[in-house]
């Protein structure tokens, strides 16, 4: 077996959340900065967030109320 062929593990390294939080990893780098936590993911915190491009929530709400509205008829 070859030695000296995986790279250092930091057992207690810091990764840094863009809303601020930080915790501790376990990672081949010291400290990480990610994009999203489950401090601030939507999923664990409840909070629904639409990223609207070019109004398409809006086109396809608008869509999908011609469409109950000719069903219903």
């Amino acid at each position: 077996m070859k030695t000296d062929t995986h790279p250092a593990y930091f057992p207690e390294a810091q990764a840094i959340c863009a809303c601020g939080r930080t915790f501790m990893v376990g990672s081949t780098k010291e400290k990480l900065s990610v994009e999203i936590c489950s401090a601030c993911h939507p999923f664990y915190t409840g909070n629904e967030k639409i990223l609207d491009a070019a109004g398409r929530v809006e086109k396809f709400k608008n869509r999908r109320a011609a469409a109950v509205k000719k069903a219903t008829k």
